[in-house]
C-alpha cells in the first residue's frame, strides 16, 4: 500500500501530547506536538504548538504511541463459532461478522493486523474495503485459506464424509499432497490477493482430531511452498506446534512460527541465526474452558498448557525475532492487549519489550516498516493514547482512550468525559 486509505476526505490534526513514545524501546520525550496531514505524519515538534486551520485534539495528558499491531488474527470465526457453522453461514455473514471483529479490533487500539486463515473470500472484501475507505477497520495483511495436509490442521474434520464434502470441497480447504501441488496452492493464493502465505506444518490444539501435534507437511512439501512463496515474493507462516515440526518449518525457510509451543533451544538457536520470527500466541488458551471441548482437544490444552510459556522464555535467552500475536478468533476480539501481560510475566519481558514487539517488530515482520511501527514524519498517522505509563504498567494497554488510523479519529474519550 503506498498511501492510507481513504485520504482524501482526511482532515489535518494538531495533536498534543503530554508524553510520546515515537519509538518504544527509545527514551519517550515530553509534551510533543504532532501535525498530521494527508493521513500522515508531517511534523513533530517538542511542546504544545498551534496550528491555525486544524482541527487540535487535546491529549496533553496522556501518553501517545504508535497504533498496535496484532500479527496472528482471524477475523471470520470466534470462540464461540460452531463446526457446523458454513451449513448455516452465507459468505455475506462471514464478511459482516468479520467486519464486527475488525471493529472491535481497531477499537481496542490495533490499527493493523495479519488474518493467518480465513476460509472463502470474505475477509479479502474486508480488506479491500477498508483499503478503499468504504468501511472503517483496521489494515488487514492476509493469507486467506491455510495450506494444509489432506485432513490435517486446517482441513476440515469432525463432521460426517458427506457433510464435510458438501460444506468443505477439497480444492476450498487449503489441501495439498506432494510438492507440485503444494506449490500450485501457494500460486492460487498469489493468484487471488494473498498478501503472505500460511501453512499448518504440524497437528493444531483445536482440531477435532487425536491426531497429536507432531509434523504434518514433509520437509519437500515445506520446501516446495517455502520456496514457490518466495519467488513471488510472498512470506511464509508457519502454524507449528510440535517440535519437530518447528524444527522442519525453520530448516526449510518459512518467516515466521506461529505458536511454537514446544520450540527447544537448539531450534531457537537456528532461528536466531536464521533470523525466523517467533509469534508465541500466548493468547491461545488464556481464558479458554475445557469444558466445552472435546475429548481430544482437551487432551492437547492440557499438553500445550504444561509448556505455557517456554517458547518466548527461549526466545528471549537465544535473542530470537519476535512479533506480537494473539490467535483472535480462537481468543476473543478486542481483548488483543490482554497478551501483553502474559508476555511480561512468562517471559519475563519488559513492558518495553512487548510494547515494541507490537509495534517496531510487528511491523519489520509485515515488511512495512517505512510505513508503521514508529510515531515518525511521513508514515501512516497510526497512533493510540493511553493514560498512564505503559513502560511502567503494561496492562495500561488494555485500556486505550484514543486511537488514530491513517489521520481518523476513531475513538476519543477526553479526561473530562466530553
Amino acid at each position: 500500500m503506498a498511501t492510507p486509505s481513504g485520504t482524501q476526505a482526511v482532515e489535518a490534526l494538531v495533536i498534543h501530547a503530554g508524553r510520546l513514545i515515537a519509538v518504544p524501546g527509545e527514551a519517550p520525550r515530553g509534551p510533543s506536538t504532532i501535525v498530521v496531514q494527508g493521513g500522515r505524519i508531517v511534523e513533530i515538534l517538542p511542546g504544545f504548538i498551534e496550528r491555525s486551520g486544524m482541527r487540535p485534539l487535546d491529549l496533553k495528558d496522556r501518553t501517545l504511541l504508535p497504533g498496535l499491531i496484532d500479527t496472528h488474527v482471524h477475523f471470520s470465526f470466534s470462540p464461540e463459532t460452531k463446526l457446523w457453522s458454513a451449513a448455516i453461514d452465507t459468505p455475506e455473514d462471514v464478511a459482516l461478522f468479520a467486519f464486527s471483529n475488525a471493529k472491535k479490533t481497531l477499537e481496542a487500539g490495533f490499527t493493523t493486523v495479519r488474518d493467518v486463515g480465513s476460509d472463502g473470500y470474505s475477509i479479502h472484501a474486508l480488506r479491500d474495503a477498508i483499503d478503499d475507505g468504504i468501511v472503517t477497520g483496521p489494515r488487514i495483511f492476509l493469507s486467506g485459506t491455510s495450506l494444509s495436509i489432506v485432513g490435517g490442521h486446517g482441513d476440515m474434520s469432525g463432521l460426517n464424509r458427506q457433510a464435510t464434502e458438501a460444506l468443505y470441497p477439497y480444492d476450498y480447504t487449503g489441501a495439498c499432497t506432494g510438492a507440485v501441488e503444494c506449490a500450485l496452492r501457494v500460486r492460487e493464493a498469489a493468484k487471488y490477493g494473498a498478501d503472505l502465505i500460511k501453512i499448518t506444518s504440524t497437528g493444531g490444539i483445536m482440531s477435532e482430531q487425536a491426531r497429536g501435534l507432531g509434523q504434518h507437511l514433509t520437509d519437500d512439501e515445506l520446501t516446495s511452498i517455502v520456496s514457490t512463496a518466495h519467488s513471488l515474493g510472498l512470506k511464509v507462516a508457519a502454524h507449528a506446534h510440535g517440535e519437530a515440526g518447528v524444527a522442519a518449518s525453520v530448516r526449510a525457510g518459512v518467516d515466521s512460527i506461529e505458536h511454537g509451543t514446544w520450540l527447544d533451544a537448539d531450534t531457537a538457536k537456528l532461528m536466531a541465526t536464521r533470523g525466523t520470527w517467533l509469534v508465541p500466541t500466548l493468547g491461545l488458551l488464556d481464558g479458554r474452558k475445557d469444558e466445552s471441548a472435546s475429548p481430544a482437544v482437551r487432551a492437547k490444552m492440557a499438553e500445550a498448557r504444561s509448556v505455557a510459556g517456554r517458547n518466548i522464555r527461549l526466545a528471549v535467552e537465544h535473542k530470537v525475532k519476535f512479533a506480537f500475536g494473539t490467535d483472535a478468533g480462537v481468543s476473543p476480539h478486542g481483548e488483543n492487549a490482554r497478551q501483553f501481560r502474559l508476555m511480561v510475566e512468562q517471559g519475563p519481558m519488559s513492558p518495553a519489550a512487548a510494547l515494541r514487539s507490537a509495534t517496531v517488530d510487528a511491523a519489520a515482520l509485515l515488511g512495512q516498516s517505512e510505513h508503521l511501527g514508529t510515531i515518525a514524519v511521513g508514515k501512516y498517522a497510526d497512533m493510540i493514547a493511553v493514560a498512564g505509563d505503559p513502560l511502567r504498567d503494561i496492562t495500561i494497554l488494555e485500556h486505550v482512550s484514543t486511537v488514530i488510523k491513517d489521520g481518523r479519529v476513531i475513538l476519543h474519550a477526553p479526561a473530562d468525559g466530553r
